[in-house]
């Protein structure tokens, strides 16, 4: 039986958003069940 896996990291900026940082999530997805988190990061949308 295979398992599909993936990992994406993305930048989730708010609806107001103006400039500054924007926090960094995590979206695990193992055979199309997908499971989203803040990892407590924050970056630059512009790095």
């Amino acid at each position: 039986m295979k398992t599909s896996f993936s990992l994406l990291f993305y930048l989730k900026k708010p609806k107001n958003y103006i400039k500054g940082a924007v926090p960094v999530y995590l979206r695990i997805t193992v055979d199309g069940k997908r499971a989203e988190l803040a990892t407590s990061r924050d970056c630059e949308p512009e790095l």
